[in-house]
């Protein structure tokens, strides 16, 4: 009995220790999508940095980017870590201004060697590029982001999106199965689909990374956000979000082999197919350089040029600052 009593007042001292610096935790809310740009905020719940850092997590996965940035403008949730729409949070501001802060970008790159997306067609497949579209049917990620950048890259390809490319919103999980079932001819798609579909050998890229190649190099489809009320009303909190989540980049961006583990936990991706992941881009807050926002611009232009949202508008204002955490 003895024994036990003396275990127990040991793991009750472990566990005083562990939170004796928090006077209080503070509850955060998160609206998060389940896809391979969110690896990081995935590294931070299971290496336990928020609650280091004195943070009680709601953590809350959403089935949609629209639903993210939907969540933050109506203020259900205070940030949404990396993965959150980066065209949709900027269609966001432009209807909202003043509403959100970006303290984090997510995508790839041909510079940097890191895939982002690409064009998947059947093996046998004589479709090269987008200019080979013509008559054919277009997959890519339901909603208005994925849908404006394809507008645009069969629109650098020469051709009429709205005449001579039929597009489709595809399901992630259908995208594979729709080209090798025939319904469309080939799909717009983010890793991880493009690299499990040509490990299977049911596919190919006919392009690597076509959008950096026409928007932006490197390209950011993702973001991390915050709202301006959470920065406002909570800013040592908000500070704090920030700290945690670019210790996770940091880590994931170090050894992204060993963290990947825990990707399968959170996502559809199965603990075979981890073989098979291309390791995202992951910018943080403290590394977000003047490539970084040229890149984010050109996003935003596309889709002012496609008609999605008004402009202009200029994303380094919309942007978090050290100022803005008293750093």
């Amino acid at each position: 009995m003895r024994r036990i009593l003396l275990s127990a007042a040991a793991v009750a001292m472990s566990t005083c220790s562990a939170f004796a610096a928090c006077d209080k935790m503070d509850k955060v809310t998160a609206a998060w999508l389940p896809i391979m740009q969110t690896t990081a905020y995935y590294v931070a719940i299971e290496e336990k940095l928020f609650e280091k850092a004195c943070i009680e997590l709601d953590s809350n996965k959403m089935e949609s980017p629209n639903q993210i940035i939907d969540a933050l403008i109506a203020d259900r949730a205070d940030f949404g870590p990396p993965g959150a729409a980066a065209g949709i949070a900027m269609i966001a501001e432009s209807k909202f201004p003043g509403k959100l802060k970006i303290f984090g970008l997510q995508g790839g790159g041909i510079k940097v060697n890191r895939i982002n997306d690409g064009l998947i067609v059947k093996p046998d497949s004589t479709i090269k590029s987008f200019a080979d579209l013509k008559g054919k049917t277009l997959g890519h990620v339901p909603g208005i982001q994925w849908r404006t950048i394809s507008r645009h890259m069969v629109r650098a390809a020469g051709l009429d999106p709205d005449k001579d490319v039929t597009l489709v919103d595809l399901a992630v999980a259908m995208q594979v199965p729709a080209v090798v079932g025939g319904t469309v001819d080939a799909t717009l798609s983010l890793e991880p689909v493009g690299s499990i579909a040509v490990a299977s050998g049911k596919a190919k890229r006919a392009m690597t990374n076509p959008v950096a190649s026409v928007i932006a190099d490197p390209f950011y489809s993702g973001a991390s956000v915050m709202t301006a009320k959470f920065l406002a009303e909570r800013p040592a909190v908000a500070k704090r979000v920030v700290a945690v989540i670019d210790e996770a980049t940091d880590m994931v961006n170090a050894n992204f082999d060993k963290y990947k583990d825990v990707i399968p936990k959170y996502t559809a991706i199965k603990p075979d197919q981890l073989g098979f992941l291309a390791q995202p881009y992951l910018r943080g807050f403290k590394d977000l350089n003047d490539t970084d926002i040229k890149s984010y611009q050109a996003l935003v232009d596309v889709f002012i040029k496609e008609g999605a949202m008004t402009g202009p508008l200029n994303v380094r204002d919309k942007l978090l600052t050290k100022a803005e955490l008293g750093k």
